[in-house]
Formats: C-alpha cells, sequence, structure tokens
C-alpha cells in the first residue's frame, strides 16, 4: 500500500514509518537550504514561513518567471549534511516534520528527530525533473534576496517522491546502520579480494 503523508504532518502520523519505508508527500513542501538555516539559527531572524507540522526540501530549484507566475522546472536535492550542524535546532524551532534531501545526516538530526518527532528522506538523485513535474504550485516565494537557489519556495505538491526514509521518529538512522554492516564485511572482502589480484604487480 502506497504511504502518503499529508501536511500539516502530526506525530502519531510518522510512528509506524520506519528507516527504508518509501513514502509521499501530499501538501505544503518549502525549499530551504544552507543560508536559510543560517539566518534562522546564527542570526535570530524569524523565517517568513510557519513551518511547523510541513515540510522542507534541502534543493536549490529553476524557476521560470512568466505573467508574474512563477513555475518549477527543476528541483533536484541538495546534500543535506551541510545543513547538519543547524537541523536540530532548526527543527526544535520551527516544528517541521519532514527533512527531504540528497545523502544522509548525522547524529543532530538523529536527536532532533527522536526528540521532536520528525523524518529525514532521501530523494532519488537525478530526477530533478521529475520533481518539477510533482510540484502542483508555486504558492509563493521569500527571502528571493538570496537568489533563487537560496530561496524558499513555498510549493503544494502532490505525490511527491519517492522518499527513501533514512532516518525516522525513533532516532534510527539507514545509512549509519548500512556504513556499520560494511565495515563488519569489508576486511574479509578486500583481503579475499587481494589474494585473487595478487598477480597484479
Amino acid at each position: 500500500m502506497k504511504k502518503i503523508l499529508t501536511t500539516p504532518i502530526k506525530n502519531e502520523d510518522l510512528m509506524d514509518i520506519q528507516i527504508g519505508d518509501v513514502i509521499y508527500l501530499t501538501g505544503t513542501l518549502v525549499t530551504c537550504r544552507d543560508v536559510a538555516h543560517r539566518r534562522l539559527i546564527d542570526l535570530g531572524r524569524d523565517l517568513p514561513v510557519d513551518l511547523k507540522g510541513l515540510s522542507i526540501f534541502h534543493a536549490g530549484p529553476i524557476v521560470r518567471k512568466e505573467n508574474g507566475k512563477y513555475t518549477m522546472i527543476s528541483i533536484g536535492p541538495t546534500t543535506s549534511m551541510r545543513m547538519e550542524k543547524y537541523e536540530k535546532e532548526f527543527v526544535e524551532r520551527t516544528g517541521v516534520k519532514l527533512i527531504v534531501g540528497k545523502g544522509g545526516m548525522g547524529p543532530n538530526t538523529e536527536e532532533a528527530c527522536r526528540t521532536f518527532k520528525a523524518l529525514h528522506c532521501v530523494f532519488p538523485g537525478g530526477c530533478a525533473v521529475l520533481a518539477a513535474t510533482e510540484v502542483e504550485e508555486i504558492e509563493r516565494v521569500e527571502w528571493l534576496d538570496l537568489g533563487m537557489p537560496e530561496a524558499l519556495w513555498v510549493c503544494r505538491v502532490k505525490d511527491f517522491g519517492p522518499l527513501i526514509v533514512s532516518i525516522d521518529s525513533q532516532g534510527q538512522n539507514l545509512f549509519a546502520k548500512n556504513k556499520a554492516r560494511y565495515y563488519t564485511t569489508r576486511d574479509k572482502v578486500v583481503e579475499e579480494i587481494s589474494r585473487k589480484v595478487q598477480y597484479i604487480k
């Protein structure tokens, strides 16, 4: 059964979702990356968008403006780890429930998701044009003075995804678990490969 989260997201909506699950989003998705995080956390500037129960996308979109209306052309994910040092305080202060980006995140985000009940999800790389087709409308833009990639684009989306859950509301981290499993088998595999290619000098 296709799992769809609809904003505003409540804590109970996240309880049965675990790392590795594939979900989709319907509702409000706001692009929010490096500079917006720094403005909130380092500079103490309130966000011009109330994110409580909503979702953010670590992304720098390409947007076209025609006849006063914005259209999403491409919206690919940005590496989420760039926001790692800000994310715990960001989640605490904003009440955001779903964070979408590229790659994994670390202990700060794990703690945020566990304490404040949120998810981090990965949107597949290389699918920026597909993602744009899942944006029904750009409702407005804030902080456009930061430039197109860093502005807060407030989007209405439908069945946005697939989103792979990398950190769940219990703080479990898919990337960390896979990394640990890799390290338990690495030495044995390297030794086996080295024996097979030892003739190469």
